[in-house]
């Protein structure tokens, strides 16, 4: 099991972790990596930048990159790309997949248990892949039940 410890990571435990991981614990870093874990819907650098410098107005786009990139290669976050041309972030690497709502444009995470492991070793002789992402594309309960809504371009 990983780190991700989303709304029940206390100060200490974010602390503890990016410490573990060999980080050096800025507030920065901390107020991004606590941000991330609190939150699932999969946030861009911008809705980061705009929720921390809400409570930390010194943050700054390259801040939140340089935060992000330290705790992308500590393996504590993942990029998640569900759209061209936009880099969400991810707090939970723990195996899984997505769900984007073609209506709001909601995510959600998918177990990873949900669909039949795909043999990664068998994809085409030649290739290595080591890792794979499934993102299922449809309609989240409350669109469903708001008769007004239409599906829009989202995906």
């Amino acid at each position: 099991m990983n780190e991700f410890v989303a709304v029940n990571s206390s100060k200490d435990i974010i602390v503890q972790t990016l410490k573990q991981k060999g980080l050096r614990v800025t507030p920065q870093r901390f107020a991004v990596y606590a941000s991330l874990l609190s939150r699932t819907d999969h946030p861009t650098v911008d809705q980061l930048l705009n929720d921390l410098n809400q409570e930390f107005p010194v943050s700054s786009q390259a801040t939140i990159y340089t935060s992000l990139q330290a705790l992308q290669s500590a393996g504590l976050v993942r990029e998640v790309l569900l759209e061209p041309g936009v880099t969400r972030y991810d707090a939970n690497v723990d195996p899984h997949h997505h769900f984007r709502c073609r209506c709001c444009g909601e995510i959600e995470d998918i177990p990873w248990t949900t669909f039949e492991t795909l043999n990664l070793h068998n994809v085409r002789q030649g290739l290595r892949a080591d890792e794979y992402e499934v993102t299922v594309y449809g309609l989240c309960d409350r669109c469903q039940t708001e008769p007004q809504r239409q599906e829009s371009e989202i995906a």
